[in-house]
């Protein structure tokens, strides 16, 4: 059976719009260069290939044939990024992958599209954390479709009965009857129990170019089989992944909700943690002395057409989410921000929206920092594993050019960010332009 991607290069019909790679100058923009609380003076900013060359605060010469852009009046910042992401099984609902009429072909260009409105959302960078997802990466790494760029962590990796495990009912198990499941084929999920089938699953991964591994630690609230609150992995079979990934030079990350399956992931010396809305103080204060990671979300609320028991399961989740924020900020935990849309591609429009929840807990600067600056830190743990050399969230010299020119000033008024089509006039993916409301 062929897997959801096998024909992913052959199928996207759409071309690279990007403009061909020449000099950017951009004269008189205020810069927000990720870290900083407030915006520079007026500034010219120099893009040559793929990184910033030269900021000055006096003009800069530039060939005949480079392109100038007047920024005056408005601000420069980093692209953003979101450490959580589902390309493939976000920009796709569960009706379309289970529909007799859908056919493989039109799955893609689904997919391709929507990767290509992630990039003019913004997002330059993202990670994705679970699913079919590196024939995508290649096509757009080679120009064939507009995208951002992917650190991929492949087909996550759970035991038998855990998140990860997305059989039907009447598809058994694969040790004892010998067949992968459907999601198996589909490359969303490795179904691995022991150490010996953990290292196997981790090593395929990077095999294909994960720049992270995927765990499930802890039960989920859209899976059928795990309550909320049950830990999954042995410590032995987590720490195989993370011995796996070390020796390929990146990290784990795990799903996980509660104190308990935390605390285990920390203990097998996994980096990061995903969700962790159920924690307590404890934890928290472990992660921070450990430096683990914790990537939080700010999950949508309940609707109304949702399956009740998936309803009564996220219920502790979401009340966890509004106190877990403020706390890991107190606690001083690595934070970084993403949003886990799954399976409801019609959530996609309102990404930049849910960069403005994290306003009841963070000063604008804060936010601007976390979605640029903070999240490229947590890219970069993959080390060289990472897919892009340089470094990214931030505007400096040398740093690689994913940039943003928006038409006014986040830091006075973070809302701008939540209507990209209007307000981001310029942007620029390793030196590319992919989009320019200003081109003279």
């Amino acid at each position: 059976m062929r897997t959801l991607f096998c024909l992913l290069l052959l199928v996207i019909t759409m071309s690279a719009s990007s403009q061909e790679t020449k000099s950017i100058l951009f004269e008189k923009v205020r810069v927000f260069n990720g870290r900083s609380a407030v915006v520079s003076e007026p500034m010219y900013v120099l893009v040559n290939g793929n990184t910033i060359q030269k900021i000055s605060a006096v003009p800069i010469d530039v060939a005949t044939d480079a392109v100038k852009i007047n920024g005056e009046g408005k601000v420069l910042m980093p692209g953003l990024i979101d450490v959580h992401v589902h390309l493939t099984f976000g920009a796709l609902s569960k009706k379309d992958m289970l529909s007799p009429e859908t056919t493989e072909a039109m799955l893609m260009q689904r997919v391709g599209i929507s990767a290509e409105k992630t990039l003019l959302r913004g997002f330059t960078s993202v990670r994705d954390v679970g699913g079919p997802i590196f024939p995508l990466k290649a096509a757009i790494d080679q120009g064939k479709i507009n995208g951002p760029r992917i650190w991929p962590s492949g087909a996550t990796v759970s035991q038998t009965a855990g998140h990860g495990d997305f059989r039907t009912p009447d598809e058994r198990s694969r040790r004892f009857f010998g067949e992968a499941s459907m999601a198996e084929k589909y490359n969303a999920t490795f179904i691995a129990d022991g150490r010996d089938e953990v290292l196997t699953a981790v090593r395929e991964n990077l095999r294909f170019g994960a720049s992270q591994i995927k765990v499930m630690a802890g039960g989920g609230t859209s899976s059928a089989y795990d309550p909320v609150d049950v830990t999954q992995y042995t410590l032995d079979e987590m720490k195989a992944a993370v011995e796996a990934a070390g020796d390929w030079g990146t990290y784990v990350t795990v799903h996980a909700y509660t104190p308990k399956a935390v605390q285990r992931a920390v203990e097998a010396g996994v980096k990061c943690i995903e969700h962790g809305q159920l924690l307590d103080e404890y934890t928290l204060r472990l992660m921070a002395k450990k430096g683990v990671w914790l990537s939080l979300q700010n999950l949508v609320e309940d609707t109304p057409d949702m399956d009740p028991q998936r309803r009564e399961k996220r219920k502790p989740v979401i009340e966890g989410q509004e106190k877990i924020w403020p706390l890991a900020k107190k606690l001083k935990v690595k934070l970084a921000w993403g949003t886990d849309f799954l399976f409801e591609p019609e959530l996609n429009e309102r990404q930049n929206e849910f960069i403005l929840r994290l306003k009841k807990w963070f000063t604008t600067a804060e936010i601007l920092k976390m979605v640029t600056h903070d999240n490229a830190q947590l890219l970069a743990l993959s080390g060289l594993r990472s897919p892009y050399a340089g470094k990214l969230g931030v505007v400096e010299e040398g740093a690689l050019a994913d940039l943003l020119l928006v038409n006014g000033n986040p830091l006075e008024e973070i809302e701008l960010i939540a209507d990209p089509a209007k307000n981001f006039l310029v942007i620029v993916k390793d030196g590319r332009m992919y989009k320019n409301m200003l081109q003279q």
